[in-house]
């Protein structure tokens, strides 16, 4: 599926109806379903082959774009004549869902393309570690389909996991593992669930019945349960985080129980690392991916918070993407601090002020050796990058080098940059940049005299 998204903003009620008029601003188009699932596999490095159906129009090229610029092997993509590629669109405004319009078919295949998907998925089994089922019912994943898959793969020994759709499970039967949510577990089975017993009672009534080894149940800021037979249920809790799009937490959960089980993991690690991508992906807004650097701070005993502020120019568009997606108003000022002293400290606490997010972009050290000279930096950059993380007005920290800022401007688009009152306004690096994309230039009044270079001189001198 490809997911479109049009931003705007609202600022009036059409005159032909009782209706918003939603003014577009962007538009972004990223893969949704399947596409989902295979883009979480591949930002953590995984190599996939996808197996599916798209039709031969625009967006049927623009979804198999978008996969081979992933690197993803797209020769078991099958075009069916006639068929819409399925196309979701959310129009937000005021980081707000206005309206969501689908274009989709969900009549099955026919008997030519099945017999071409089956063909293709049968030659890529042996190679692979884990077949991954992404079923959304739109006439693909038919119970004929699922029991020669599960055959195959049962013959070449790959473990197969399905995230299923609808109420009767048995279409899945052979199948390893099913990951349904809550509410499709609470269909399938008949039973309400409304606490822990129905739950236990609901998912013991699906291993029993529907022809599957293992399931796992995903109760979203309440985790997971994993079922296997003759075992007491284990409940997998999730940590506490804000919630802005549970859309593609199941896609994540799919995607992070594969890998982590065709990296080595047992199960109950496998289920424990999936909770924790799906806890980290609905705190993002749309359908999104997690980073290898996400995963590996969330697994840490003790989150390093600190380290966690730390980014790369490579994880900046991403993350100023996202931060415009909920409405952040980002701060951006930059500079050596070398020696971190008063100045410093309310340059960067009155920054973070005027607006909800701030983002430090420093110096690396050879920069800093050429705008101070020899001797300079006193302390390595690594070093600074720890300590300007560790006051709590900094959220972002990202490293430089000379003739980076051009494109750290342009990649944030801040809607305020600021420096302190030793600069004029026309004199701030990045001004005219700033100012095109709609922000500002904020001069922060320090009335203490003090630098990094007097208080270097003082020590020397002393």
């Amino acid at each position: 599926m490809i997911d479109e998204y049009l931003w705007g903003d609202v600022d009036r009620i059409s005159p032909e109806a009782p209706v918003q008029i939603v003014s577009v601003e962007s538009e972004e188009y990223t893969l949704g379903g399947s596409g989902n699932v295979v883009n979480n596999l591949v930002a953590l490095g995984a190599r996939v082959s996808a197996v599916g159906v798209i039709g031969t129009g625009s967006n049927g090229k623009l979804l198999r774009g978008k996969l081979e610029q992933l690197g993803v092997d797209t020769q078991a993509i099958i075009e069916e004549p006639n068929r819409l590629t399925t196309k979701k669109t959310r129009i937000l405004a005021a980081h707000q869902q206005v309206l969501r319009i689908d274009r989709e078919t969900k009549r099955e295949i026919s008997e030519q393309t099945f017999e071409a998907v089956l063909r293709s998925a049968q030659k890529i089994i042996p190679d692979v570690d884990v077949v991954l089922i992404a079923d959304y019912g739109k006439g693909l994943v038919t119970k004929t389909l699922i029991s020669k898959l599960t055959e195959t793969a049962r013959n070449h020994g790959k473990l197969t996991i399905a995230d299923p759709v609808g109420l009767d499970f048995s279409k899945y039967s052979g199948i390893n593992v099913i990951t349904p949510n809550k509410k499709e577990a609470s269909l399938a089975a008949g039973i309400e669930i409304v606490d822990d017993a129905t739950l236990i009672e609901a998912g013991q009534r699906l291993l029993d019945t529907t022809g599957i080894d293992q399931l796992i149940i995903t109760c979203g800021k309440d985790g997971m349960v994993y079922f296997e037979p003759n075992a007491q249920p284990q409940k997998i809790s999730t940590k506490a985080r804000q919630v802005y799009d549970v859309s593609g937490a199941g896609d994540t959960v799919l995607a992070l129980l594969g890998l982590a089980i065709a990296s080595g993991y047992s199960f109950n690690e496998a289920a424990a690392v999936a909770n924790i991508a799906a806890g980290i992906v609905v705190g993002k807004v749309g359908t999104a991916t997690v980073s290898i650097k996400e995963l590996v701070a969330a697994l840490q005993p003790i989150p390093d918070e600190i380290a966690s502020k730390h980014i790369s120019l490579k994880e900046l568009s991403a993350l100023t993407r996202e931060l415009r997606k909920k409405g952040k108003r980002i701060v951006l000022t930059n500079g050596c601090f070398d020696l971190l002293h008063v100045g410093h400290v309310k340059l960067l606490s009155a920054s973070k002020q005027l607006g909800d997010i701030l983002i430090v972009a420093i110096d690396d050290d050879d920069s800093v050796k050429r705008l101070k000279g020899p001797g300079r930096p006193v302390i390595g950059v690594d070093e600074r990058v720890r300590i300007i993380s560790a006051l709590n007005s900094v959220d972002y920290v990202l490293i430089f080098s000379s003739g980076q800022l051009d494109q750290i401007i342009e990649t944030v688009r801040p809607h305020v940059l600021t420096k302190g009152s030793d600069y004029e306004s026309e004199q701030v690096y990045g001004r005219k940049i700033v100012e095109r994309h709609g922000g500002r230039v904020e001069i922060i009044s320090i009335t203490e005299k003090v630098s990094s270079t007097q208080i270097i001189n003082n020590i020397k001198n002393k």
